[in-house]
């Protein structure tokens, strides 16, 4: 894909990544200019920081996949860091279900350091009526 793309577009891919073989034979193979992980694919944000190693150890940097709430807090924590995906449509899903999703200012996230942890609270009795 990458010798097809137009002039000066990279590549990011890797979201469906769920351990660093994978993410690692996503570099060796030169496939993209950006990885992709996603934490809840990838072992959580210790597998995503780790993927951020990887990346960084091959002077590339590291892009999040959806999930930008849950994401700005290990991006921060990653030096070789580029860009974040935000959807929308996936943002207005997570705000139905949890409490401290994020709203981009000046099209940047910030973590919200007023609030504990990761800065999410899930809405059980919101998330009750789709449940099986």
């Amino acid at each position: 894909m990458r010798d097809r793309a137009p002039a000066g577009m990279d590549i990011a891919a890797g979201e469906y990544g769920y351990d660093l073989w994978y993410f690692r034979h996503m570099l060796e193979a030169g496939a993209v200019d950006v990885l992709q992980a996603d934490a809840t694919r990838c072992g959580g944000i210790t597998g995503f920081l780790r993927v951020g190693a990887l990346v960084e150890s091959r002077s590339m940097q590291l892009s999040s996949h959806c999930g930008p709430s849950l994401h700005v807090h290990p991006c921060c924590a990653v030096t070789n860091f580029r860009h974040m995906e935000y959807f929308h449509d996936h943002v207005r899903i997570e705000r139905m279900f949890f409490d401290g999703v994020l709203t981009p200012i000046n099209g940047e996230l910030r973590p919200d350091l007023s609030r504990p942890g990761m800065g999410l609270e899930f809405k059980r009795a919101d998330a009750a009526r789709y449940a099986v």
